[in-house]
């Protein structure tokens, strides 16, 4: 299917792009408006942007239906500070009831059940409920235009931030298989990040992989092995050669069984090079297919 964004409708648009632009992490934003009315509630158009100065943005857009704007947006222009409050699982559904279109003067914190908690720098509290925390100084506001469906940029910089010690490792790191955050995707889905679904990716840093070019040819045209089985294979720094004494039974049995049929055991040894790596094992694997 091609689309043409312009041929479009702005909810159609708005459809295809959100469940394709996803994961979206979930800024919880806690505002006030300058007679102290607070706002508590969430926008997935939200991201890091910059460490230094730490820049998160998020973008509390015009309603499409019918180009109204968010009490947010308001209150940021009137108070340019903001809480962002992350998005656990343990807290989703009160997070949603929040995201309902209230009156001006109700209070989403009472509303969706949360605890208000001061915070330490600026004015607006924060979701106690949260397990981090983030106040923030309202920088700029970035208009993308003046129709239903445009964005609006808070550029925000964040000033402290609060982190829930069951979050942490020994060494009073993030450990990331705790935090379980939750994201928006498309129309009414979510997902969460857990032990369940995470996985390593080796990410190359001062060492250069040596690529898909560099992998032999029978590798790098197998059957067998997907695109990111060939991205494991070539992240590593230089081209392995083959270890007289690796030592393998199954190897040894694919050798063996297949020995008169050379095209059959590349095949074998190529699926079982295929498991390992799913294994996270690129060694081993570098091993089954240099086998000589």
């Amino acid at each position: 299917m091609f689309l043409d964004l312009k041929t479009i409708t702005t909810v159609e648009r708005q459809h295809y792009l959100q469940h394709v632009i996803a994961p979206r992490p979930i800024c919880f934003a806690s505002t006030i408006d300058k007679a102290g009315n607070v706002n508590l509630s969430p926008f997935s158009f939200f991201n890091m942007f910059s460490s230094n100065p730490p820049i998160l943005i998020f973008s509390p857009s015009r309603r499409v239906r019918n180009n109204t704007t968010k009490h947010t947006l308001h209150n940021v222009m009137e108070v340019p500070e903001v809480v962002i409050n992350m998005v656990t699982y343990g807290m989703v559904y009160q997070t949603s009831l929040a995201s309902c279109e209230y009156p001006k003067e109700t209070d989403e914190f009472v509303k969706a059940g949360f605890t208000k908690e001061p915070a330490t720098m600026i004015k607006p509290p924060m979701v106690k409920e949260s397990k981090v925390k983030m106040e923030c100084r309202v920088n700029e506001i970035k208009p993308l235009g003046t129709e239903g469906g445009a964005g609006n940029l808070v550029i925000c910089e964040v000033l402290c931030m609060h982190i829930d010690d069951s979050l942490l490792n020994d060494n009073r790191k993030m450990d990331q298989r705790k935090i379980h955050h939750v994201a928006r995707l498309g129309a009414d889905w979510y997902c969460v990040v857990n032990e369940a679904n995470l996985f390593h990716v080796q990410k190359p840093n001062t060492e250069l992989g040596i690529g898909m070019d560099a992998l032999p040819e029978n590798i790098r045209n197998s059957k067998i092995l997907t695109g990111n089985n060939l991205g494991q294979l070539a992240n590593v720094q230089e081209l392995p050669v083959n270890n007289p004494s690796f030592d393998d039974v199954h190897v040894k049995q694919i050798v063996q069984y297949y020995s008169i049929n050379p095209d059959e055991m590349e095949k074998e040894l190529h699926i079982y090079a295929k498991k390992l790596l799913e294994e996270g094992k690129v060694n081993e694997a570098w091993q089954v297919l240099l086998y000589d």
